[in-house]
């Protein structure tokens, strides 16, 4: 089944989908499994075993020459400077009034130079790269080629606990020695690949990166692999509930062009001390002032439909903010969301009420993230 445009893009595999039974859906311009068995068993499939995500539609950049470091210290928020060879980091890129225009992954190549690849969202693909290209386009005296390689690279990702059993089936690579936010190069099922052990879930996995041609083996090498240890495919569906209960942040709602960090509760990936970077002055000014808005947890204490999306937030008759996330968790077996609210109401236990479907839902701010897995 799919609900998707002709003009569509498709990853390297989209007839892999197809024939595993997924209901197929447009995201970002990409068409995309939302879900394979069903968004509950995918869910619970990654907290309790294994799941396999294809995440083809993501972008990816390179950057590279003798000033490259120097060009991402400046259109980043995080200290790149920091990062060694086989070293990635959580950042952002910043707009020039102190909002955001995408969260990234920055990792450093290995070898001497200082070269560095990049993963952004498949929504902001071809804006990042723009605004890239623009702020290069200023900085005539920094020698850096910023490449678009996303056509040319296939992702996938594998989550849970049975994660590292299953992936090292399908490797030679020390893959226990690979520590959380590092990476390696090695050949998985017979191909070259990037293995990364970052991810989108709150669980333990891997990310593996190889050439477009090249990712369909790695993903039929870890179903094989995973079969008799509980993996299974996951879909968009099972993405977005699992990084909500593990508060992740998802670019248009948490994060946009007129959200502060500060704001978004992601002010520990700002240096503002380490550099100059674009957009520093307006977020300094922000951490200052105290931001007028702020990030909340909340579950709610009745029964309802799940919160929504831009769903109204109330502190009495007051309208405070709006819903940015909502679902209902299948692991704590009620509704989540998070919500941007006005900074004199935050507070771990105090109470709101969130309009779901006309009514409005009585509901407690609670702490994030809603999930933690056991080290």
């Amino acid at each position: 089944m799919t609900t998707t445009s002709a003009t569509a893009r498709r990853t390297a595999l989209y007839e892999r989908h197809v024939e595993l039974g997924a209901r197929m859906v447009e995201f970002a311009g990409w068409e995309m499994p939302v879900q394979y068995s069903g968004i509950l068993a995918e869910h619970q499939a990654v907290r309790s075993a294994a799941g396999l995500f294809d995440l083809g539609h993501m972008g990816e950049v390179e950057f590279d020459g003798p000033d490259a470091e120097a060009f991402l210290q400046w259109t980043t928020t995080n200290d790149v400077s920091l990062l060694q060879p086989g070293q990635a980091q959580y950042s952002l890129l910043p707009n020039e009034t102190g909002g955001v225009v995408d969260d990234i992954i920055v990792y450093r190549k290995t070898g001497d130079a200082k070269a560095y690849f990049v993963v952004v969202n498949a929504s902001n693909r071809e804006r990042d790269v723009a605004w890239w290209q623009e702020l290069r386009s200023r900085r005539g005296d920094l020698d850096v080629t910023v490449t678009d390689v996303s056509d040319r690279t296939g992702m996938i990702a594998i989550q849970g606990p049975n994660a590292e059993l299953i992936s090292v089936k399908v490797t030679d690579a020390e893959l226990p020695a690979i520590e959380y936010f590092t990476w390696t190069s090695a050949t998985v099922a017979g191909v070259e690949a990037m293995i990364a052990r970052t991810g989108y879930t709150g669980e333990d996995g891997f990310e593996f990166y190889s050439s477009y041609d090249d990712i369909a083996a790695i993903w039929d090498a870890l179903l094989v692999a995973g079969s008799d240890d509980g993996l299974v495919p996951v879909g968009l569906g099972a993405r977005d509930t699992l990084r909500l209960e593990a508060r992740m942040p998802l670019y248009g709602q948490e994060l946009g062009d007129d959200i502060s960090p500060y704001e978004a509760g992601l002010g520990w990936a700002v240096k503002l001390d380490a550099k100059e970077f674009v957009g520093r002055e307006p977020m300094a000014a922000t951490k200052a002032s105290k931001p007028k808005r702020r990030t909340v947890g909340f579950t709610t204490i009745e029964r309802s439909g799940a919160p929504r999306t831009h769903c109204k937030v109330f502190a009495g008759d007051a309208e405070i903010g709006e819903v940015t996330s909502g679902a209902f968790s299948p692991t704590l077996q009620k509704n989540i969301g998070l919500a941007l609210i006005q900074r004199e109401y935050a507070g771990v236990g105090k109470p709101l009420h969130v309009e779901i479907r006309g009514k409005r839902v009585s509901a407690e701010q609670a702490k994030t993230p809603f999930y933690k897995r056991e080290q």
